[in-house]
């Protein structure tokens, strides 16, 4: 028998942050009744206070308002407090608000580390660092009401029982961003303060199509067990866990009537890695190929037991580097498939090219009949059930962001006119495209829900996005996408090896220690010792610009040409170590070993 919530025991949803010398007081103030939460600054230890304690004249409190604790993280000699610290309605889930995190703060409760060796207040701060990375993670939404973790047909489907749970209770951990983080506090039952937050997107709209109005809103949750950074985080774990899987939820909802469709998107399910190392498009490596039967069946497994019947749309070119791995997803795909589970294949790019997105109704003519056998949520207006949704389509590419995004928007439109036709909104021969404000609010509400989970996995908006956001490639676009793709290859080069870090740390994926193991066991000297893209980046333009300089007063004096080919040669041979040397200027050192 589960243990039943009181019901009227809420999340709080607004607080004082007290800051004592010796402790932090968390003290509700939105009309709640309850104890005042005290956390020692020494060693992070949380109990139940009734009031605030007496404060010293000399040394008065800082008080600031807070709207949420995330959580707490214990590092190697102190513990740390994140809270949020700013928040914007960013619309309704259900009829419920929903919240965006605007801004989060770390508070240390690290005093104990007076008493600790010089190495683990090197380390610790080394820690500390990664924290201040984690304070500005994108994209984390919330709501006190509502279990946005979870879709409108498995919220539905909850029991009574479970409906009466805390909202971390009922929560899906896939989608449960500061799961690590609530372990303390669960621990310590401290269940109106547990704020499940989910990282994506949430996107909405209103439209009136005659006399009806709609609300459009599209949520997307980022599994948290293979997250990370494009790059950084490539392919399957062991477990058929895989990077970049993001659930993306399609709601309508119209004279109390609510329709929902469902997509999820992620990285090919095999054991591969694409190791940075300066070069635009590293190398894919397929680690342990043997394996590849059994990830891929793994991740299957998983999907049938979660939502049903599956269609994977791969959109990766059948040629080169990205042929490889499609040949392997292939393979392995055929030992799978049956009624439940279906594969297709469509070479993105040599069909569509970089402009010939329409040439998209092909991969809808080949799923059609998955769609319209495996339909969508259907809820009346008295919250009944009328029909479910019996299975998903999974699309990918290299990176799930992109081709995957165009892919799922031009989907999603497809979903929502069957629904629009059974509410009784369009008729049969109407379509979105033939309601100008309607198509136009449609297209953005796409392209901020791809931009938004690009940025998260990528660091730069989605490519293609001037196709979602106009229906047409641009030539706006095209440059923009020429743009965001080299910031991509600076931020995945020289950035996101700490980003991924921060990460890794805000997910407890690994043990922290201080080890023999995480101290260098060699010192780097000479040029590496200094190395950095920054000053490597000067060094060959220099070099070019005085050769170019050369070059041209070759007509004048002849000595010229030969510093024309030594300012070359150099440049070349400051490339060439860059290159040979990658790992020098991209990966910095793991602090921690994996968990």
């Amino acid at each position: 028998m589960m243990e039943k919530a009181d019901p009227a025991q809420k999340l709080y949803n607004r607080m004082r942050l007290w800051e004592f010398p010796d402790q932090y007081v968390v003290e509700p103030t939105d009309g709640s009744s309850g104890s005042f939460l005290a956390i020692s600054r020494v060693d992070g230890s949380m109990n139940l206070i009734d009031e605030i304690p007496h404060c010293s004249s000399l040394r008065v409190p800082k008080i600031r308002t807070i709207f949420g604790v995330v959580g707490m993280l214990k590092l190697l000699a102190g513990s740390y407090l994140l809270v949020i610290t700013e928040r914007e309605l960013v619309g309704s889930y259900l009829g419920h608000p929903i919240f965006k995190i605007s801004s989060m703060k770390v508070f240390p409760c690290d005093q104990s580390l007076k008493n600790s060796s010089e190495e683990q207040k090197k380390m610790e701060t080394e820690f500390y660092r990664l924290l201040n990375i984690a304070e500005r993670t994108s994209g984390l939404y919330f709501s006190y009401d509502v279990n946005i973790t979870l879709s409108a047909q498995r919220l539905h489907d909850l029991g009574d029982e479970s409906k009466l749970l805390p909202l971390w209770r009922q929560a899906d951990p896939r989608f449960l961003w500061n799961n690590y983080m609530m372990e303390v506090l669960i621990d310590n039952k401290l269940d109106p303060y547990l704020l499940p937050v989910v990282q994506g997107s949430f996107q909405h709209f209103q439209a009136a199509i005659g006399k009806d109005i709609l609300d459009v809103m599209l949520i997307a949750r980022r599994c948290t067990r293979r997250t990370g950074t494009r790059m950084w985080r490539r392919g399957a774990d062991s477990d058929g866990y895989v990077a970049n899987f993001v659930e993306t939820e399609q709601i309508v909802q119209l004279n109390g009537h609510t329709a929902s469709f469902v997509q999820v998107r992620g990285s090919i399910p095999l054991l591969w890695d694409q190791i940075v190392d300066l070069t635009y498009k590293p190398k894919f490596e397929i680690v342990r190929p043997e394996e590849a039967p059994r990830v891929v069946d793994r991740h299957f497994l998983d999907l049938r037991k979660k939502y049903g019947n599956v269609i994977a749309v791969n959109l990766v070119n059948k040629h080169g580097d990205e042929g490889r791995l499609c040949e392997k997803f292939g393979d392995a795909m055929q030992h799978i498939a049956s009624d439940d589970v279906r594969y297709l294949h469509f070479d993105f790019h040599r069909i569509c090219g970089h402009v010939h997105f329409e040439h998209l109704s092909i991969v809808y003519d080949q799923i059609e009949d998955f769609l319209i056998k495996n339909r969508y949520l259907l809820l009346n207006e008295k919250g009944e059930k009328v029909e479910g949704q019996l299975g998903v389509v999974r699309t990918n590419c290299i990176d799930c962001l992109d081709r995957t995004n165009v892919t799922q928007s031009m989907i999603g439109r497809k979903m929502l006119e069957f629904q629009l036709r059974r509410l009784g909104v369009f008729d049969a021969e109407e379509t979105i495209s033939t309601h100008p404000n309607f198509d136009e609010s449609f297209k953005i509400l796409w392209a901020n829900h791809g931009d938004e989970v690009s940025i998260q996995y990528s660091g730069t908006p989605a490519l293609k996005g001037d196709f979602v956001r106009y229906g047409k490639r641009t030539i706006q676009g095209v440059l923009n996408d020429g743009y965001n793709a080299l910031m991509r290859y600076y931020l995945n080069n020289f950035r996101d090896g700490t980003k991924q870090d921060a990460i890794d740390l805000m997910q407890g994926h690994y043990i922290l220690s201080v080890s023999r193991s995480m101290t260098p066991t060699t010192q780097e000297g000479g040029i590496e010792a200094i190395a950095s893209f920054p000053l490597a980046l000067l060094l060959i333009l220099t070099g070019f610009f005085f050769a170019t300089m050369s070059l041209g007063r070759v007509r004048y004096d002849l000595w010229n040409l030969l510093f024309s080919i030594m300012w070359a040669s150099m440049s070349l041979a400051i490339a060439a170590f860059v290159r040979a040397n990658g790992r020098v200027f991209c990966n910095r050192p793991r602090l921690y070993q994996p968990r």
